[in-house]
């Protein structure tokens, strides 16, 4: 179901990227989208209007009455997929804290350069962020942050791999920092030595979240399929 009853022309909104951006669920305290790759999740110094913020944002001002809109987590720029808002600041809380503790879940699925040989491994290291705000292992565990990452293989093609990534932790370019030092950069990652491109995007696509209703405490499962495009790089 797609956004709808948006004054686009006094918003300023992009017609394209609104329709775009797929509303999966909603209701008093969250809202779930399926974001499309080339979209920020929130504002940067160069872009403030063509997020995914700014369209809830100007979402839920045209309601009645007016509801407010609050950032839990991100997901990259390139990548599409799965993301959870919350319209309270108190489901903001619950639902951050339980990404810190494990108890919501997210899955991806990614193509990756190379045979992967391992059907299943699990990643484990702590990540810094250098100058040019790239992620990579560190063993200086004081500038560091602890890092897991689950990988599963799905599929194996001749010069690639598809595969799924469980995160245990939700560190800033995680699983593309883990899969590059493991040898396997995600397909159009050139910022972690990707050489493939084919798609014009990051073939990263979060496919799975799962996450305690903040207010009634039921489970809520959301899945988003990976773009078809992917079996054929």
């Amino acid at each position: 179901m797609l956004f709808r009853g948006l004054d686009e022309q006094r918003s300023g909104l992009k017609s394209s990227w609104l329709s775009r951006l797929k509303l999966v669920y909603e209701d008093e305290d969250v809202i779930v989208v399926d974001k499309p790759a080339g979209l920020l999740t929130m504002a940067t110094e160069k872009e403030r209007r063509k997020t995914a913020y700014s369209f809830l944002y100007a979402y839920v001002k045209n309601k009645k009455p007016p509801e407010k809109i609050f950032i839990v987590h991100r997901l990259d720029r390139e990548a599409s997929g799965l993301l959870v808002f919350a319209k309270t600041e108190y489901a903001k809380r619950h639902l951050q804290d339980q990404f810190r503790d494990h108890s919501a879940t997210r899955k991806y699925v990614a193509v990756v350069e190379g045979r992967v040989r391992q059907d299943m491994c699990r990643i484990e290291s702590y990540l810094a962020e250098n100058a040019a705000h790239r992620a990579y292992s560190s063993k200086d565990q004081t500038k560091a942050k602890l890092a897991v990452t689950h990988i599963r293989v799905l599929q194996r093609f001749r010069q690639t791999t598809l595969i799924e990534a469980r995160l245990e932790s939700g560190r800033k370019h995680q699983i593309r920092a883990h899969l590059s030092e493991r040898g396997h950069p995600i397909v159009g990652d050139r910022d972690y030595g990707s050489q493939i491109n084919r798609l014009h995007r990051l073939a990263l696509h979060a496919v799975h979240l799962t996450f305690k209703h903040p207010r009634t405490g039921k489970f809520l499962q959301f899945e988003s399929p990976y773009p078809a495009s992917f079996r054929f790089l």
